[in-house]
């Protein structure tokens, strides 16, 4: 009965009524609010404003149960995608310089079909669906035009760059096509902490196809059996490419934006949980690498692949924070609020000065050797993501008119934006700086 009061003191007045189910909504109480009013509508069926809310809750989307996954869309789409990667997979579909054309297509291919089922499946935004489809298709093919521009020594890097970068932008597409450009910080938000779920579950299958297929051509060596190409390929990359859009189909609802998902069970609860508990950890470890780094300080100065480790490190605790911060205060009991606050802005330190050190490295590196691609990347990521780390700490100090977590999920929300504006320029502008 945790809203009954506030509903029994508002009974005819509508405006606060809709105020009461938002907060509701925010705080993903939206069943007690439900259960509050056909209890207050029960005790007076005459109160018109009882029987409004009554029935719209009765037929909300936002409050009906998921059904399960359409399997019968899910699966032809998710077989078509590997249909496609794979007809792609072709020894002879490379670039001049020997690089499969699969490596950069994959991810905006993929990202086609999973927002076609994401459309189908809800029956709206078929519009915005076809055209970041098509933005996302001009982008790729630019990119791969702007490769042939780009100075011989540097083409090579620049093929490498675009792997992840095209595959953050054909993230983000889906992201758009489902909440928008305009979308809300919690709708935002709500779609980083689903796409860990997604990526995670995409893991499994991953592992799981990976002994299959182990299995698979196991038995066929045991008879002296070779498969020819054309079937490896099927059976590795074809099968590989069902995974995205079963794993989409796995998690998420379409019927329902981001920030109505179930988080409270199953995988969400989960990864959540998990998250939470790798804080202490992460701290720990950040804590024994600050002490052992002067002991092997000019090591990042003089070697490239530890610098490429310390980029990893980086966004990986990205992900942890985000993982780790509440949707809503009301799940976690205030003993635990006060530790994951903690443990986050420890984190982030810790990680600010691990970072800073990464930098000077990789600012050295470049007054010594020049700025190539791959440093202008590195060191555009790096300012990105201690910035955002700078802002959480500085967000989390005293107290504001918004939950910290509210906070630290608007600044996450506002840095996938300059995420997608550095891709943007990697993939685009950089090929004319390194020409």
């Amino acid at each position: 009965m945790a809203y009954t009061q506030e509903i029994q003191a508002n009974r005819d007045n509508p405006e606060q009524m809709e105020a009461i189910f938002q907060a509701a909504r925010r705080k993903r109480e939206v069943e007690a609010f439900s259960t509050d009013i056909q209890a207050c509508y029960t005790a007076e069926p005459e109160n018109r404003l009882y029987a409004a809310w009554y029935y719209r809750l009765q037929s909300a989307p936002e409050e009906r149960k998921r059904e399960g996954a359409n399997w019968k869309l899910a699966i032809p789409l998710a077989a078509a995608n590997g249909l496609v990667l794979w007809a792609l997979s072709q020894p002879r579909l490379t670039s001049a310089s020997g690089a499969p054309y699969l490596v950069w297509l994959a991810a905006p291919i993929t990202a086609l079909f999973v927002m076609a089922f994401l459309t189908l499946i809800s029956k709206k935004n078929h519009r915005r669906a076809i055209l970041l489809g098509l933005g996302l298709a001009i982008v790729t093919g630019i990119s791969m035009l702007l490769d042939k521009f780009v100075a011989r020594q540097t083409s090579s890097y620049y093929q490498v760059l675009l792997v992840p970068h095209l595959a953050l932008l054909a993230w983000a597409s889906i992201g758009v096509c489902l909440i928008g450009v305009r979308s809300s910080t919690g709708n935002r938000f709500a779609f980083l902490v689903k796409s860990i779920e997604v990526f995670v579950t995409g893991g499994v299958y991953l592992i799981a196809g990976m002994a299959f297929g182990a299995i698979t051509l196991g038995m066929f060596a045991a008879l002296s059996i070779e498969l020819p190409d054309v079937l490896l390929r099927l059976i590795t990359i074809g099968g590989a490419s069902l995974i995205p859009v079963i794993a989409v189909a796995t998690i998420y609802d379409p019927l329902a934006d981001p920030q109505d998902q179930d988080f409270k069970q199953g995988l969400s609860r989960f990864i959540a949980t998990l998250m939470r508990l790798l804080l202490p950890l992460t701290l720990g470890v950040l804590v024994i690498y600050l002490f052992v780094i002067p002991f092997n300080f000019l090591e990042p100065f003089k070697n490239r692949d530890v610098l490429i480790v310390y980029n990893a490190m980086l966004f990986a605790i990205m992900g942890l924070l985000v993982g780790a911060t509440p949707l809503s205060l009301e799940e976690v009991s205030p003993r635990l609020q006060r530790a994951l606050r903690s443990g986050i802005q420890a984190v982030a330190i810790l990680a600010v000065l691990v970072s800073l050190y990464a930098l000077s490295a990789l600012l050295y590196r470049t007054v010594e050797g020049g700025i190539t691609i791959n440093r202008l990347t590195m060191i555009g990521w790096n300012v990105i993501n201690i910035a955002l780390l700078v802002l959480l700490i500085l967000r989390q100090l005293g107290k504001g008119e918004q939950p910290w977590n509210e906070r630290i999920q608007g600044l996450f929300s506002l840095g996938a934006y300059a995420y997608v504006g550095w891709s943007l320029f990697v993939v685009l502008v950089m090929p004319f700086i390194f020409r």
